[in-house]
C-alpha cells in the first residue's frame, strides 16, 4: 500500500524545494578557487627583493580576476597563498610544506638559489610545479619535471659579466669575494670559469657571508694586489658598504655583481660611490618590450614604487601557469604540468620556452652600470 502523504506535509515539501532552488543554481555558478602558491624573503635585509615579488605576483592575480578566464566550463579565481621564507633554507623546506598542504596548484617562487633547491624536490615530491628566478644551475641539474627557471642561469651571468669584464673593459687584474652563498657562490663560479675561458685566472679569492658589512680587512689584502676589477657575488646590501669601502681605501677597481646588486638600494646605500660600478640581471631590458614598459607603468601607479628587480619574472610566471591551464582545459596540476614544459608564451619579460630540465631558452643577460643615480643598460647579450 502507498503512503499519502498529507495535503501540509506536501506544501512544505514543495516550499521548500521552491527555496533550495535558487541555491542550487547558485553554487553552480559559484567560481571555482584555484590557489596560487608564493614564497620569497618578505623580512629581513632582503624584504625589498621579496615585496618586489610579492607586488608583481598580485598584479599578475588581480589582472587574472578582472578578466575572469573559464576553465573546464566554470569560472575560475585565483588565490594567491603568500610566505615568507626569510631567504633561509630551512624555513624555506617549511614554507613549501605549508604551500603543498594548502593545496596549492602551482608556486611562485622562491627567489633565493638555496631556498629553492631544497624546496623543489618538496613540490616535486608532492607533483606541483615551481616557477623560480633562482640561478645556480644546480636548481634545475636533478632532473624534476616540475622545476622551471624563469630567468637564465648563473654560467649566463657570470660568463657574460667575465667575458665583458676582459673583453669590454680590457681588465687585467680581477679578484673575486662571494658571501658563501648558494647564489654567491654559484655565480662567482660562473664568473671565474668564464674568465679561465678567455685564458685569465683571478688574482685573489675571498670569502665574507651575507650578514657583513665591514670588508676592509678583505679588501685592504686586496689593495696590495692592485686590482681593476672586484668581482662580488652577494646582495646589495654588502655590495654597497664594500663599493663605499673601496672608494675609502683607495681602491680604483670597478665592482662587479650580477642580479642581486643590480637595484636602486644599492645606489641609496653606497651614495655617489656607487657610479661606475657593474651589474648584469638574467632577462632582457623591461622597456624595450611594448608588454615590459605596460607593466612599468602599471607597476609603478599601483604601488607608487619603481620595479626593484625580478618582479616581472614572477608576474610572468603566473601568466605561464595560467595559459598552462588554459590549454590543458583544468586546474590539476597533473594535466597542465605538461603544458608548461611546452609553453610557448610570450611574457612582459621574455618569450618563453624551456628545455627538457626547465631551464628558459634564450635567456638574455643585461649588462648595467651605475651613471647618475640610476643603472644604465650598456649590453644585453643572449
Amino acid at each position: 500500500m502507498k503512503a499519502s502523504i498529507a495535503p501540509r506535509t506536501l506544501h512544505l515539501v514543495l516550499a521548500l524545494g521552491g527555496m533550495m532552488a535558487p541555491f542550487a543554481i547558485s553554487a553552480a555558478q559559484a567560481d571555482t578557487v584555484v590557489k596560487l602558491g608564493f614564497a620569497s624573503p618578505l623580512s629581513g635585509p632582503q624584504a625589498h627583493y621579496g615585496k618586489d615579488n610579492e607586488n608583481a605576483t598580485r598584479l599578475a592575480i588581480d589582472d587574472l580576476n578582472a578578466k575572469p578566464i573559464t576553465i573546464g566550463g566554470q569560472k575560475v579565481k585565483f588565490e594567491l597563498v603568500s610566505e615568507d621564507d626569510q631567504a633561509d633554507p630551512r624555513v624555506g623546506t617549511q614554507v613549501a610544506q605549508r604551500l603543498v598542504d594548502a593545496g596549492v596548484k602551482a608556486v611562485i617562487g622562491h627567489f633565493n638559489s638555496g631556498v629553492s633547491i631544497p624546496a623543489s624536490r618538496i613540490y616535486s615530491d608532492a607533483g606541483i610545479p615551481q616557477l623560480s628566478v633562482s640561478t645556480n644551475p644546480a636548481y634545475t641539474a636533478a632532473g624534476y619535471k616540475t622545476t622551471f627557471r624563469l630567468v637564465g642561469s648563473d654560467s649566463q651571468v657570470g660568463g657574460s659579466l667575465g667575458r665583458y669584464a676582459v673583453m669590454q673593459l680590457k681588465a687585467q687584474r680581477i679578484a673575486v669575494i662571494d658571501d658563501r652563498s648558494a647564489y654567491g657562490q654559484g655565480i662567482a663560479d660562473e664568473f671565474i670559469k668564464s674568465l679561465q675561458g678567455l685564458g685569465k685566472k683571478p688574482i685573489k679569492r675571498e670569502y665574507t657571508n651575507d650578514k657583513a658589512t665591514d670588508f676592509t680587512a678583505i679588501l685592504t689584502a686586496l689593495k696590495a694586489q692592485n686590482p681593476d676589477v672586484v668581482f662580488y657575488g652577494g646582495a646589495d646590501a654588502q655590495a654597497a658598504p664594500m663599493a663605499r669601502q673601496m672608494k675609502r681605501l683607495g681602491i680604483n677597481a670597478k665592482l662587479m655583481g650580477g642580479d642581486m646588486l643590480s637595484t636602486p638600494t644599492f645606489i641609496k646605500l653606497a651614495g655617489s660611490d656607487s657610479a661606475g660600478h657593474f651589474s648584469a640581471v638574467p632577462g632582457g631590458e623591461l622597456g624595450a618590450r611594448p608588454a615590459g614598459k605596460d607593466f612599468e607603468t602599471r607597476y609603478k601607479a599601483r604601488f607608487k614604487q619603481d620595479v626593484v628587480l625580478l618582479g616581472p619574472q614572477f608576474y610572468d610566471g603566473v601568466m605561464i601557469v595560467a595559459d598552462a591551464m588554459k590549454r590543458a582545459n583544468s586546474t590539476e596540476p597533473a594535466k597542465f604540468l605538461p603544458l608548461i614544459a611546452k609553453t610557448g608564451y610570450k611574457g612582459v619579460t621574455a618569450d618563453f620556452s624551456f628545455d627538457a630540465n626547465g631551464n628558459l631558452k634564450n635567456a638574455p643577460v643585461t649588462i648595467s652600470a651605475v651613471e647618475g643615480n640610476d643603472w644604465k643598460v650598456k649590453s644585453v647579450v643572449q
